[in-house]
Formats: C-alpha cells, structure tokens, sequence
C-alpha cells in the first residue's frame, strides 16, 4: 500500500481532479472554440467588447469599495475584540458567523425585505418621525448586501493575527511615549499584514464574481461581470462566449491575486522600526 499518508490523500485528489481539473478543461475547450467546435479566438477577445468591458470595469471598482469598506469596518471591531475577555471573544466571534451559516440568498432576501420601500427601515424612520429613503434596487442597497455577506471574511483573519500580538508589545510601546494612532501604524498594522492581504483575497475576488446580490437587492438593473456570464449560459445558451469570459475573469483574478502574494511575515522587529 505504500506511505498510508499517501493512500489517505487519494480522495483528495480524486475529487480535486473529477470536480476542479475535469470542468475547468472542459470550459478551456469551450472557450478556445466557436459553436462548430473550430479553434478560435473571439471568445477570449470578446472581453475587449464595450458591454463586456463596462460589466468588467464596473465590477472592479464594487470589489475595490466592498473590500476598502470592509477593511475600515474591520479594524475598529478586531481591536475592540481583543481587550475582550476570553468568553466575550468566544460569544463575538459565534454571533459574527452565525449568519454564515443561513443559506446566502435567504439572506439576500431578508435585506430585500429591510431595504424595501415599505420594509423594516422605512418603518424604523417612520416611528421615529424621520423621512424615510429609496434605497431598494440601488448601487447603495447592493453594496450593503457584498458587505454585510464578505465583511467576516475579512474580520477573520486580521482578528487571527491581532490576537496573537503581545499585549507587553504594545504596553511598552505606550510607556515610550507612543499614543494609539502610532501603536497602531507601527505595531497593529505591519503585524497584522498577513491577515489583512488573505481577507483582501476572500473579499475582493468572490465579490468581483458574484451576480446573485446584484440580482436580487440591484433589481437586476446593474450588470457586473458575473451577471453577464449567467446570461450567457442560461439565457443565450452561448456556451462559447459564457467560457471565453470565465476564462478571462480567472485570469483576471489570478494577476490581482499576485499582488497579495510573496512574503506575509514581517518580523515585530521590522513592525517597531
């Protein structure tokens, strides 16, 4: 039988091949192919279209603010987390990802309800005598739904790494005179840099793909570049065109991902200096 630790790896690997190699060779061959099953190319160059374009652009800049807002949301939070005590951490960590583990789209749903014109918001500001607001299938309504959905994924992680800094580390640099904005710029920040570029991965990449949020708290209105690929698998049936632009959104993703790799250690002497 060989290394048993070998053997136990197997149906790793067979799903691994028959769930992730398997599909993704079949939309390569979709997308190097027109509909006779002839090599081509215009799939792939399709993205150069302008409506391929504008969906892509758009969907770049809603990663880039979901995932700015998410890290400005996250910070605050982790920090006040740490100088919790140990249940206290426990009890905040389990209410932040209890929600994961609803179904997304009842989810989505149940923002829909909120931020609809008669939902639970509107009526919140109607008790208390305040004008109510227009925030159902709107550029606002959809961003709140990605963050409200990704925020823990970038919580997690910096949580993970703030945790672990020593609380001496920072009381001694209180005691040398540093007030909370350099503790934080000099020691929280470079050391939590790990955390922070894998929260950046987990939020900017499935935000940048995702088109149910966009479907359902958008009022199908703005097309990212996920809306566009659904359509054209489940409403032209171009299979072709549908894998030319999966492809390139991988590709795509794959280079921003790049920029988040190499060397996620820096020392907490390097933090200090």
């Amino acid at each position: 039988m060989g290394n048993p630790r070998k053997v136990c790896a197997y149906p790793y690997i067979i799903w691994i091949i028959g769930f992730t190699v398997i599909p993704l060779g079949i939309i390569v061959k979709y997308a190097l192919t027109d509909s006779t099953g002839v090599f081509s190319l215009y799939n792939i160059l399709a993205i150069a279209q302008p409506v391929h374009l504008k969906a892509l652009i758009f969907s770049t800049e809603v990663a880039v603010i979901c995932t700015l807002i998410c890290i400005l949301l996250s910070y605050p939070l982790v920090m006040s987390l740490k100088r919790l005590g140990y249940m206290g951490k426990r009890f905040s960590i389990f209410v932040l990802i209890l929600p994961m583990w609803i179904n997304f789209v009842l989810r989505l749903l149940a923002w829909q309800m909120i931020l609809s014109n008669n939902g639970l918001l509107n009526a919140l500001l109607e008790l208390l005598h305040l004008p109510t607001i227009a925030i159902a299938n709107t550029k606002t309504a959809m961003m709140i739904g990605l963050v409200y959905d990704y925020l823990p994924y970038m919580i997690l992680p910096i949580y993970n790494c703030i945790d672990e800094i020593d609380d001496d580390l920072i009381d001694a640099a209180r005691d040398l005179g540093a007030n909370g904005f350099t503790v934080f710029l000099k020691i929280i920040f470079p050391l939590t840099i790990p955390g922070l570029l894998s929260g950046i991965v987990m939020v900017f990449v499935p935000s940048m793909t995702s088109f149910v949020t966009a479907n359902v708290l958008g009022g199908g209105k703005y097309q990212l570049i996920g809306n566009v690929i659904e359509q054209e698998f489940m409403t032209t049936m171009d299979w072709n065109l549908g894998s030319g632009l999966s492809l390139i959104l991988m590709i795509f993703t794959l280079i921003s991902m790049v920029f988040t790799s190499g060397n996620e250690e820096p020392g907490k002497e390097s933090a200090i200096w």
